[in-house]
């Protein structure tokens, strides 16, 4: 899709959709009461109909007003009159690209960011016009289906009313942050959202060449002899059953100086997850397809990164394999040396997640990182604790943990910092190893991440559990991209410091 902030007065503009808002009790933004003006106060009679109330996200679609160069105005409820909540505005805007989605216009013009944010600028208002188009025009990949072509016209320009106070430089860098940010959104969705026949861990891996050679990123991708070679047994431990090789994706983008160290983003990549022999029941389990989003968070943040052309180093590492039930799998009692050294007894092969990723993250120590953050559909805890709206945030220093806050409230992909004191350690304890893999049903999001603190020791380190938050199901089923836009957000601030 094609943006602009092009100045064009609602009377003028030729589009095929002019989209205003409406406050409850029938109060006009300045856009619509100039509409309702020229179309001699077409627009008010409609309202005193009570066809649309002013709440978030409500839209009525008018035709051919008189007046008005445009085909059709959208009116879009914008909640109470004052400055609009950041939710509210959100709001209003999905409920403006819905309605657009079902009509045949080829072009619209948005005036919703007349309007004052609480809270927010200019940019963020662009930011986020610009995600949430992207968002509303997603299509999922389809592999295999014929589909006939579709001979109605898709929303194709999309014209922003630029907020006032801008200049021309500011809002085409607002508008170059949205675009980034939803380029790698939709690639994270689209690995998430293919079948597990087709995204396995060697298809991850050919898509991690792909975007290297786009954006002239490096890439390094080990396989099992070299895994072995290193001592990832953790890791190894879970593949066991598979007959897909898995794969070890490293991708560094060196924006900034020479000497200035990376930050490290670490990706579970389970593209499909059974349990292994502590096999999960079948209700539903066709969605951990979605085991990898992970891995395909980073991918997206690096797309988003290359695009800015952010001046800091970043380092992606991505472990990935398939957990399957076997003759060669790993069973609960089993115990395994880490890369680090450090053995662990696998009390339920359906933890498998950190068994990854701790070989990952003693890895990535090598990198000497300024800064590590960890992406992983975890726990089921989570999910328990947290819903579907805030992703799970453990971090080893606090600062890092505030860092990965504020940003993740400026994307609105937000996260929940919870506790990691040394209090849940005790769970882990083993009688024949270094520790269990598994602590119990109670605190189990924290008693994960207590796991993973114990390979992480070297650095500044966080850890978002997005089991929650990585994908929707029933009828809205399928990937949402997150947290892509959280740690491009991070990873900008870093960039700024």
């Amino acid at each position: 899709m094609e943006f602009s902030t092009k100045a064009v007065s609602p009377e003028k503009d030729r589009t095929d959709c002019l989209v205003v808002g409406v406050h409850e009790g029938r109060k006009l933004t300045p856009a619509a009461r100039l509409v309702d003006e020229l179309s001699g106060k077409a627009v008010s009679a409609v309202l005193k109909s009570g066809d649309l109330t002013g709440k978030p996200g409500a839209t009525l679609m008018l035709h051919k007003l008189p007046g008005v160069a445009a085909a059709r105005v959208l009116l879009v409820g914008m909640g109470k009159e004052g400055a609009v909540s950041r939710k509210n505005f959100r709001d209003a805007l999905a409920g403006a690209y819905r309605a657009l989605a079902g009509t045949r216009s080829a072009t619209a013009s948005v005036h919703l960011s007349e309007v004052m944010v609480d809270g927010a600028d200019g940019a963020w208002v662009l930011e986020h016009a610009v995600v949430l188009a992207n968002e509303a025009a997603y299509v999922p990949p389809k592999p295999g289906m014929k589909v006939e072509a579709d001979s109605a016209p898709r929303l194709a320009r999309l014209n922003l009313a630029a907020p006032a106070g801008m200049t021309p430089a500011q809002q085409a860098a607002a508008v170059l942050r949205g675009t980034a940010i939803s380029h790698g959104q939709d690639l994270a969705r689209d690995l998430g959202n293919l079948p597990p026949n087709i995204c396995t861990p060697t298809y991850l891996a050919d898509s991690a060449r792909a975007l290297a050679r786009s954006h002239k990123l490096k890439v390094t991708v080990l396989d099992e002899a070299q895994m072995q070679k290193l001592g990832m047994n953790s890791l190894l431990s879970v593949t066991k059953g598979s007959r897909q090789p898995p794969k070890f994706i490293v991708l560094e983008y060196k924006g900034g100086a020479v000497r200035r160290k990376p930050i490290a983003l670490v990706g579970k990549g389970i593209t499909f997850d059974t349990g292994g022999i502590s096999l999960k029941p079948g209700a539903e389990m066709d969605e951990m397809k979605y085991d990898m989003c992970g891995a395909a968070s980073v991918l997206g943040t690096l797309k988003s990164v290359a695009e800015l052309k952010l001046p800091l180093n970043v380092v992606g590492v991505i472990p990935t394999c398939e957990n399957m039930p076997d003759g060669q799998a790993s069973r609960p009692g089993d115990i395994v040396t880490s890369m680090s050294g450090q053995t662990v007894e696998i009390l339920n092969t359906d933890a498998e997640g950190r068994l990854i990723l701790c070989d990952a993250l003693t890895y990535t120590e090598r990198f000497q990182p300024e800064a590590v953050v960890d992406i992983a559909t975890l726990t089921g805890a989570c999910v328990i604790a947290l819903g579907n709206h805030a992703s799970g945030l453990f971090a080893n220093k606090d600062e890092l943990a505030h860092e990965l806050l504020a940003a993740g409230e400026e994307a609105h992909d937000r996260a929940w910092h919870m506790p990691l004191w040394e209090d849940y350690q005790d769970a882990l304890k083993s009688n024949f190893a270094d520790m269990q893999n598994i602590g119990g049903r109670a605190g189990g999001s924290i008693t994960a991440a207590c796991f993973l603190s114990r390979f992480t020791k070297a650095y500044p380190w966080a850890h978002l559990d997005i089991a929650g938050t990585a994908w929707r199901s029933g009828k809205d089923k399928g990937a949402t991209g997150r947290p892509v836009g959280l740690l491009t957000h991070f990873l900008m601030r870093r960039a700024a410091s």
